[in-house]
């Protein structure tokens, strides 16, 4: 798994992948309802700070968003 640092995407691309991510993973915030823009938002927050990050893995070929730990555990997996 390869970790691809969001500066090196175009911010089509990278808004894209964002967006892919928040209807796939169906987030639950609460009791407060989030506009599309205000969860890309969110997350593009989280992308900067380093928190979320972004991979792509060679063997399936798919671009990834994983938690900076969830990427840790599974760069120290055997």
């Amino acid at each position: 798994m390869i970790q691809i640092p969001p500066h090196r995407l175009s911010d089509e691309l990278l808004t894209a992948l964002l967006e892919d991510f928040i209807a796939r993973e169906g987030t639950d915030y609460g009791f407060e309802e989030l506009t599309l823009q205000a969860k890309r938002q969110r997350l593009r927050r989280q992308v900067d700070r380093g928190d979320v990050v972004i991979t792509f893995d060679p063997v399936t070929e798919s671009c990834n968003l994983l938690s900076r730990q969830q990427f840790r555990q599974l760069a120290d997996s055997p």
